[in-house]
């Protein structure tokens, strides 16, 4: 016996909280129609039914029908709540067989009071349990003015076949109340239930939508900061490339130069795509914290901050501490259940301490990275748990993550504040980010003078080009060239690309 409850103990667990409230809906349904059954109809066997042998017999009758109909209507709320929700089809013919046992209900009764067997209360407590059972599931399958209608035309129905074997005086007058309030009850207390649980499911598939948007809001934005990055790059190659290959072919030393400045933006761009892959772009604590509270707020998780913004902590300290705040919320609203989620950053002199409390652990525990919500979802330089420990081993930092008890389930990222030596952990420069040579500052190739082609001593010699004179060269019939005013912008300064056009048409001319 415990085995089988605690096996109910775990599937309700795992449950969401809308599937909880469905459930109990569910459940609610399928109980009401028993309990009016076993008390409306067993109620009268004890005064109100003479106690002779027609009677008795059509009372049973009475009952053992009355339980056939609770039977049908289990059987049919499933489907009459997905029919409602618009999930699903209920075929109509699964109805006639409780309208037909309806139909029987009200003859039993109406013969029971043919032959005198009931008194007057008894016979409204019958009359008000006979359309119950029918009544939970048609509520669900037609508009509220169909089903009042329909209430209306069953109460005629009910009172004139009484009328007709006899019934008179206030008894048949309050068959007219104990019809409709039976109809009136399950209509209230169906109905509405049905259409909350129907707007919490569109809830919660919109709330689906919103993180698959985010998933491709974050796409897209990855996508942005590429071509934020290459985009520019790439034209500065592809127009330094072409200056360098007009220098090259009037064998100006310039060229090289140029070469060179390519070679530095190819590295630089290389890098940049790395960072952006890799996730390594600034996140501010403050920013995160209050996007936090705000997304779990309007996602009706009670979230509070507690501590200050960090505003006092290093740079770096704050961008690991922001993708572990940023990480935890959204994994906390994609995976997690919690109704409260609390935040608390707190700094003492040898280190930075982050907790992040839901009390979800019952979902967010069978995470995909065995974690909670913080875990559970990939972010940027890894997934889960193990992308955030990544960003903090790079600053000495440690991530725990698991159950703390009473339900709740806690985050920490933990960063020393003092200066210690470097972690071996730490990323290494790979071989080919070393920074190209520096070269002296040149002149601008327009007619300048010849460049100093002797490399500084901390960098590799580079060797210089050829005299080679400019393909089909021609005798010159025109003025030799004039030369281009000084001025010319120093060599580490960064040109602008519409600079260069000038430059290059005149190196043409």
């Amino acid at each position: 016996m415990s085995v089988l409850v605690g096996g109910w103990r775990r599937s309700w667990q795992r449950r969401s909280k809308l599937e909880r409230i469905d459930l109990y809906s569910r459940l609610t349904l399928w109980v009401i129609p028993w309990l009016f059954a076993l008390s409306w109809q067993l109620a009268p066997f004890k005064s109100d039914i003479r106690h002779a042998p027609l009677p008795i017999a059509l009372g049973v009758a009475l009952l053992l029908v009355s339980l056939v109909q609770c039977l049908l209507s289990n059987r049919n709320v499933q489907l009459s709540y997905q029919h409602y929700l618009g999930t699903a089809v209920f075929p109509r013919r699964r109805q006639l067989t409780s309208m037909a046992l309806l139909l029987v209900h009200l003859g039993l009764l109406t013969a029971l009071a043919g032959v005198d067997g009931v008194d007057g209360p008894g016979l409204l407590l019958m009359a008000s349990n006979a359309p119950m059972a029918f009544a939970i599931t048609q509520t669900l399958l037609v508009p509220v003015r169909t089903f009042l209608i329909q209430a209306c035309a069953l109460t005629v129905l009910n009172v004139g076949v009484l009328a007709a074997v006899g019934v008179r005086g206030g008894t048949l007058v309050g068959v007219v109340p104990a019809t409709l309030f039976s109809c009136l009850l399950a209509l209230i207390s169906v109905r509405p239930g049905a259409w909350s649980l129907g707007v919490m499911w569109q809830a919660e598939e919109a709330r689906d939508l919103q993180a698959r948007l985010a998933v491709a809001e974050e796409r897209v934005r990855f996508g942005r900061d590429m071509h934020d990055v290459l985009g520019r790059n790439l034209a500065v190659i592809a127009l330094k490339s072409e200056l360098a290959v007009e220098l090259a072919q009037r064998g100006r030393p310039e060229a090289v130069d140029q070469m060179v400045e390519v070679q530095r933006i190819a590295r630089t761009s290389q890098q940049e795509v790395r960072d952006v892959v890799r996730g390594y772009r600034e996140a501010d604590l403050s920013t995160e914290l209050a996007g936090a509270r705000g997304v779990l707020n309007a996602a009706g998780i009670k979230c509070a901050v507690v501590g200050d913004a960090g505003g006092e902590l290093p740079a770096p300290v704050q961008s690991a501490l922001g993708w572990v705040v940023r990480e935890a919320a959204t994994n906390v609203l994609r995976h997690g259940d919690p109704r409260h989620c609390t935040i608390r950053l707190g700094s003492s002199a040898d280190a930075v301490v982050l907790r992040v409390e839901n009390d979800g652990v019952a979902v967010t525990a069978s995470g995909p990275d065995g974690g909670s919500g913080a875990g559970g979802a990939s972010g940027p330089g890894g997934s889960g748990l193990t992308g955030l420990r990544e960003r903090l081993r790079v600053l000495d930092g440690s991530l725990e993550a698991g159950p703390a008890g009473d339900g709740l389930f806690r985050l920490t990222a933990t960063i020393p504040l003092a200066p210690t030596a470097p972690s071996a952990d730490r990323e290494k420069p790979l071989p080919y980010q070393e920074k190209p040579p520096a070269y002296r500052k040149v002149p601008d190739p327009r007619g300048a003078k010849p460049r100093d082609e002797q490399p500084q001593t901390t960098a590799p010699e580079a060797p210089a080009p050829r005299g080679a004179e400019p393909r089909n060269a021609e005798p010159q019939t025109t003025a030799p060239e004039t030369p281009a005013p000084r001025g010319a912008k120093r060599r580490d300064e960064q040109p602008l690309i519409g600079q260069e056009a000038p430059a290059l048409q005149e190196e043409r001319r």
